[in-house]
């Protein structure tokens, strides 16, 4: 359910980012179309000024003509009505000037070629009025004629040439409105097409994510269902219930399973703090309370245990578990957890009574193992002191009988002064203080070598030892634990072939060795004792390191069955781990993994 919930609230998350930035970009695709529409338009009304400033300057060149064909008509023929268009054509020619004047208004080079084409004009039109007055009713004089007409001539190519220039120059202007109009007309389809593909595709989108939304919501709501139920049953189960109460409103809400745990039905009564309180024992209302204020002051987790008086009339214990959630609008709800622990309180209890029973029954253990040991030692001791003065002053009186007697005699009290000097040692291995120190385990081994040296002379034992490292350990037991294993391999060792032991250290990972069977990164250090002994048959390589277990004989090799449980127990003592593996007539492995 975190999982559909997380979904569904990244993917809000992401809806709306997706919305903000379609905004923006469809406010930016909007604003390109509305300034391409307006580049349009600007195109195509210039376009049609463009259109409109040439068939003006026509037009006006038009007027030029019929005002110089009607005056030549009257000047030859001296018919008034020639004159007609020439006085119509001034009006006409002054109005198409102002119209373009509007026209080339954004135009200052077309501003200026229409300032001088009017002052050309006006000259034509000064000519003309000239023209007519010398020669009206008057006879017309050659050469002053000719003259005039000459004048005329050359002011009317002034003009038709100003008129070709500006007719040019607006032919300029037309082609390149006429390209930005073809480019602006090329590109707006685009513009259309991307303004309404672009909300379609965030509508399809959408759709698709908000659709996923309310899948992903329903099945949110089907695990939140079954989760719930899942809550209620494991309350009940659990015998524990859960509240939430708003700092702010003073409201509380309990779990139906609280009702049930004080032995009424679901929300028969009001949740508020005093009447809970009625149902807690009289002795802890103030310890509940205080509880209480100490979480709404220093929003911290705060642990209770308290009594409550159930329905039936009985005392029930339970603990309560508080804590202060803030969200982020500030609003504070103090969250708990409220258990029945009658029945662990009650075994809690019957345990203390049994570990006081067994610290009682260990004390009196150590005491008799005590009192064993060193009272089995002075009768030991006597023994011992007369059996050596009987062989020192009476054995050779002895039958040959009485001999044998007398051997067994004194070989059972040897194993007897061994068994007890092992059973002691093993019993300071679990009672002794344990003190870790920084110890270097060359030095441990060099002094157990110097111990054993009479026995490794006398065998012709060869140890072949790498570099051992420096730890912390309990230096006697260490010790104690290479001269087990090291006495182990020369006591068994063959007759026909001298002892070798080989000791081999190296670090390793927890999780790379199988006979650790430990699937983490622990650093140890593997100790390995290696010898080419008697060996052992493997399906005893767990019952070697039991209590007073032996596989040979006593006959055949002296021992307690102590030693290697005395191993076991100092590597336990060092949280590590201790492997034995054999093979018969070939020799055995000692394996121990010491902690770094």
């Amino acid at each position: 359910m975190q999982l559909n919930i997380r979904s569904i609230l990244t993917s809000t998350i992401f809806l709306k980012s997706i919305f903000v930035a379609s905004l923006f970009i469809l406010i930016f695709i909007s604003s390109v179309t509305y300034k391409n529409t307006l580049a349009l338009t600007h195109s195509s009304e210039a376009l049609v000024k463009s259109h409109k400033t040439n068939r003006v300057l026509e037009q006006i060149m038009s007027y030029l003509k019929d005002a110089e064909t009607g005056q030549r008509g009257f000047l030859i023929t001296k018919d008034s009505i020639f004159l007609e268009p020439y006085i119509g054509s001034r009006q006409n020619i002054d109005l198409n000037l102002k119209t373009l004047k509007y026209l080339t208004t954004n135009t200052i080079q077309q501003q200026r070629n229409l300032k001088s084409l009017q002052m050309l004009i006006n000259i034509r039109y000064d000519l003309f009025d000239k023209l007519l007055i010398n020669y009206d009713g008057k006879a017309v004089n050659p050469n002053q004629f000719s003259k005039f007409m000459l004048n005329d001539k050359s002011v009317m190519d002034t003009i038709r040439d100003k008129i070709n220039k500006m007719i040019e120059l607006e032919n300029i202007y037309l082609n390149r409105q006429k390209n930005e109009l073809d480019t602006n007309i090329s590109i707006t389809p685009i513009l259309t097409l991307m303004l309404f593909m672009f909300p379609l595709g965030v509508f399809v989108i959408s759709y698709i994510l908000i659709n996923k939304n309310l899948l992903n919501l329903k099945e949110a709501n089907k695990e939140l269902i079954i989760n719930s139920e899942s809550m209620k049953h494991a309350q009940q189960i659990g015998e524990f219930s859960t509240s939430q109460w708003d700092i702010e409103t003073h409201q509380i809400n309990y779990s139906d399973n609280f009702f049930s745990l004080l032995g009424y039905k679901p929300q028969s009564f009001k949740p508020t703090m005093k009447t809970f309180l009625k149902f807690v024992h009289p002795a802890d209302r103030d310890s509940v309370l205080k509880s209480v204020r100490q979480v709404l002051e220093n929003k911290e987790p705060t642990i209770l245990y308290f009594r409550i008086m159930h329905a039936d009339g009985s005392i029930r214990y339970f603990k309560s578990i508080g804590k202060m959630l803030v969200d982020s609008q500030n609003k504070q709800t103090l969250i708990g957890v409220m258990s029945d622990i009658t029945t662990e309180n009650q075994k809690s209890l019957d345990l203390e009574s049994k570990n006081k029973e067994l610290a009682q029954s260990n004390i009196e253990l150590a005491n008799f193992n005590q009192i064993a040991s060193h009272d089995l030692q002075e009768p030991l001791r006597k023994i011992q002191i007369f059996i050596s003065r009987i062989e020192e002053k009476e054995k050779n009186n002895l039958s040959d009988v009485g001999k044998d007697y007398f051997d067994k005699i004194h070989n059972a009290a040897q194993r007897m002064r061994a068994l007890i000097d092992d059973l002691l040692l093993f019993s300071s291995t679990n009672k002794e203080e344990k003190v870790f120190e920084t110890t270097d385990l060359d030095e441990l081994l060099d002094a157990v070598q110097l111990e054993l040296s009479e026995t490794i002379l006398e065998k012709k034992a060869v140890i072949e030892a790498e570099h051992l490292p420096t730890l912390q350990v309990i230096a006697f037991q260490i010790q104690q634990l290479f001269l087990n294993l090291i006495s182990n391999a020369l006591k068994y060792s063959k007759i026909t072939e001298n002892p070798l032991i080989k000791i081999a250290c190296q670090k390793v990972v927890a999780k790379n060795e199988s006979l650790l069977k430990i699937n983490n990164d622990q650093i140890f250090y593997k100790i390995t004792f290696t010898d080419n002994g008697l060996g052992f048959d493997q399906q005893h390589a767990e019952k070697i390191f039991a209590l007073f277990h032996r596989l040979h004989q006593k006959s055949e090799y002296s021992g307690t069955g102590i030693g290697l449980a005395i191993c076991k127990k100092i590597v336990e003592n060092h949280n590590g781990y201790i492997f034995a593996e054999g093979k018969l007539t070939v020799g055995a492995t000692f394996t121990i993994y010491l902690p770094e």
